[in-house]
C-alpha cells in the first residue's frame, strides 16, 4: 500500500482491495474512529473497551509495511519516473488492468447492473480526471483541511491517488512546500484534516460495504478504470514532479513493444498472484 501510494492513479486502497484485506482494513479504522469519538466526549471507559477491540498486529503490521516501503521505494520510483516514464507507466498500467480483474471476482451475486454501474463511474471518473487546478496561492488553513480530508479518503479508496486529487484541487504544491518548509500550523491543520477525513470516510465505506457490497464494488471497479487516464504511458508516462502531462492522450510513440510487454506481464503477474492466493481461501460469502 504504501509502493502504491507513490504512484499518481494508483491508491494503497487498490492494493487492500486486491490483497482481500479491505473489508478488515475498513472495520479496524472505523473501531479506531469510534474509539476517538468516544474520548473527546468524555466518555474513556468505553474508548477503552472499543480499542481493546481493535486488530493491533493488523494495524500496526500495516503500518510498518507501508512506512518502510515508502522509505524504500520512493527514491527509485522518483528515478524510474523521471528515467524511464513510459515503461515505468506501463508497469502500473497493467498492474491496475490486473487488479481490476481481480476485484471483479469479488461479486457476491453478479449482475449486469453491476457492469452499467461500474461503466457509468468510470467513464464519469476517466473525464474527471483529465481536470487539474491550477497551485493555490497562499492558501487558507480550510484549504489546508479540505487537503487532508480529501487526501487520506483517496488513500483508503481504491482507484483515487491522494496526490493527484491534491493536484486537482491545486493544493499539491502548497503540501509539498508545508512540509519541506516546514510550515508547522499548516502542518498542524492538515493532519487534523487527516485525522476527521479517515475516520468519516471509513466508518460510511463500512457501512457501505456491510449494506450495499456488490454495487459499492462495482463503483470501485468503475474509479480504477477512470484511473487509465492518468496512468496512460503516452506521451509522457505519470508526467513530472507536478503531473503535468499525467493525463494527457496521445497515440503510442515509437518505444511501443516494451511497454506493451511490461502492461502484459503486470497484469498477468497480479492475475497469478490473486488466483495463488485464493486457492485454500473459502469462497467469497
Amino acid at each position: 500500500m504504501g509502493a502504491a501510494d507513490l504512484v499518481p492513479g494508483v491508491s494503497g486502497g487498490t492494493v487492500a482491495l486486491v490483497t482481500r484485506i479491505y473489508p478488515r482494513l475498513l472495520s479496524t479504522l472505523n473501531a479506531g474512529s469510534e474509539a476517538a469519538t468516544l474520548l473527546l466526549r468524555g466518555r474513556v471507559g468505553a474508548a477503552g473497551g472499543v480499542l481493546r477491540k481493535v486488530d493491533w498486529w493488523f494495524i500496526v503490521s500495516l503500518a510498518v509495511g507501508a512506512v518502510m516501503s515508502v522509505a524504500a521505494l520512493a527514491g527509485v520510483i522518483e528515478r524510474l519516473l523521471v528515467e524511464q516514464p513510459v515503461r515505468t507507466a506501463a508497469v502500473f498500467f497493467g498492474l491496475m488492468a490486473g487488479a481490476v480483474g481481480a476485484a471483479a471476482r469479488l461479486f457476491r451475486r453478479p449482475a449486469f447492473s453491476h457492469l452499467l454501474i461500474a461503466a457509468a463511474v468510470g467513464a464519469v471518473a476517466f473525464w474527471g480526471f483529465g481536470f487539474q487546478s491550477a497551485a493555490v496561492s497562499d492558501p487558507s488553513w480550510w484549504a489546508f483541511f479540505l487537503a487532508g480530508a480529501l487526501g487520506v479518503c483517496a488513500f483508503i479508496l481504491p482507484g483515487v491517488s491522494g496526490s493527484f486529487v491534491l493536484l486537482s484541487i491545486g493544493m499539491y504544491q502548497p503540501v509539498i512546500g508545508a512540509l519541506t518548509g516546514p510550515d508547522v500550523p499548516a502542518l498542524a491543520v492538515l493532519a487534523l484534516g487527516l485525522a476527521i477525513g479517515l475516520g468519516s470516510f471509513s466508518r460510511l465505506l463500512n457501512v457501505l460495504l456491510a449494506r450495499f457490497h456488490d454495487r459499492l464494488l462495482a463503483v470501485m471497479i468503475g474509479l480504477m478504470v477512470g484511473s487509465f487516464r492518468i496512468l496512460w504511458p503516452w506521451p509522457h508516462g505519470l508526467g513530472d514532479e507536478n503531473g503535468a502531462g499525467a493525463t494527457v492522450l496521445s497515440a503510442p510513440g515509437p518505444d511501443v513493444f516494451v511497454p506493451l510487454v511490461l502492461s502484459l506481464v503486470s497484469a498477468g503477474s497480479v492475475t497469478a498472484l490473486v488466483r495463488w492466493a485464493d486457492k485454500d481461501r473459502p469462497p467469497v460469502p
